[in-house]
This record gives C-alpha cells, sequence and structure tokens, in this order.
C-alpha cells in the first residue's frame, strides 16, 4: 500500500511539472518567462536579476532579446525587436520614487544631455503616474519603426519615441553607468 501511494504521488508531482507553464527562472519568488513575443518576433530570455536599494528588493528586471547577448552597448544599440520586463515586488515603490528613480536613470545614461528625447521621456514618464502596487509588471517593448510599446499588467499604455529613445530607455540598466551593475550582468547572463 505505502509503495501504491508514494508511487501514485510521484506521478501526480509529475504530472504537475510537466504541465506547468514553463518559466526559465525564478527571481525573488517571481516566475520569469523564457519566452516574450514581439512583434510576430519570440524573444528569448537573456537574463533576470532584482533591483535594490538600502537592502530592500524592489523589483525584478527580465531581458528579452532575439538571440542571447552579454554586450550592454549592443543590447542598446541594436535596432531589433527588444523587451525589458519590471516585476514589482515591493510595496516601498511608489509613482513618485518610480519617477524620481527612472529620470536619474535617463540622467545616468544620457550623461545629463537628454535634450533631444525629452519630449519622449516626458511622455514615457506619464506612465508612471497611476498608483503603483507590489505585484505591478511594466514591459517595455522596442518595435522598430514604432517606438517603445510601454504596458502595465498587459495593458498599452503609449508607445513612446524611437530608437534614440530606445537606447536612452535600455540604457537606464544596460549602460556603462546601470541602475544596479549587478542586475545589468544578470540581465546579461553574465552572473
Amino acid at each position: 500500500m505505502k509503495k501504491a501511494l508514494t508511487t501514485g504521488f510521484a506521478s501526480l508531482t509529475l504530472t504537475a511539472l510537466l504541465s506547468a507553464p514553463a518559466a526559465a527562472l525564478t527571481v525573488e519568488g517571481v516566475d520569469v518567462p523564457d519566452t516574450y513575443s514581439a512583434m510576430d518576433t519570440e524573444l528569448t530570455l537573456n537574463g533576470a536579476g532584482t533591483r535594490s536599494k538600502w537592502f530592500m528588493d524592489l523589483y525584478v528586471g527580465g531581458l528579452y532579446v532575439p538571440e542571447t547577448i552579454d554586450d550592454g552597448e549592443a543590447v542598446i544599440n541594436a535596432n531589433e525587436p527588444q523587451a525589458i520586463t519590471l516585476h514589482i515586488i515591493s510595496g516601498m515603490i511608489t509613482s513618485e520614487r518610480m519617477t524620481e528613480a527612472t529620470l536619474e536613470g535617463f540622467e545616468a545614461s544620457t550623461d545629463g544631455d537628454m535634450a533631444s528625447i525629452q519630449e519622449d521621456v516626458d511622455q514615457f514618464m506619464a506612465v508612471f503616474q497611476e498608483e503603483i502596487t507590489e505585484g505591478d509588471v511594466f514591459d517595455l517593448v522596442y518595435l522598430p519603426g514604432e517606438g517603445v510599446r510601454v504596458l502595465k499588467n498587459g495593458e498599452q499604455k503609449d508607445t513612446v519615441g524611437d530608437l534614440a529613445f530606445k537606447k536612452a530607455l535600455f540604457g537606464i540598466w544596460l549602460s556603462d553607468k546601470p541602475a544596479q551593475k549587478d542586475l545589468k550582468e544578470k540581465m546579461l547572463g553574465q552572473r
């Protein structure tokens, strides 16, 4: 009887594992999918990690690209479908804090020269005016010829800018002055 129960349980466990959606990675309790569809292109998870500040985990960031790559500048400059996902994992992130941190990121990624993309930055920042709560997911999806689609919890909020704006936006996480060095390394699959 014990053997039959053990075999039955093992069979149920295996069935559950095989029917579960495939997640390439679990980071801070967030199942990060291994693929992302953008403009009829299947993007692959390049890497994901946690953004922390003052010893607090704030969000899980994932990078999706057509082919895996470990060069941040190459990702930033590529004129191809790409996506960054941000899974909010802290109640400490508010609209105001997200706006402030993102503006700091744009300053760093553009070396303080945002003049040519200022209108795009302003348009993008409007997405953070809505309340942000733990569990929210932002998708930043670059599509050549269209711009950056900004989605919140799967709902498209806006499409912003062009390649120049995408370079500055993705530079927040992947430039030489990233928001967090080890998050950049993890998004690039370097750790």
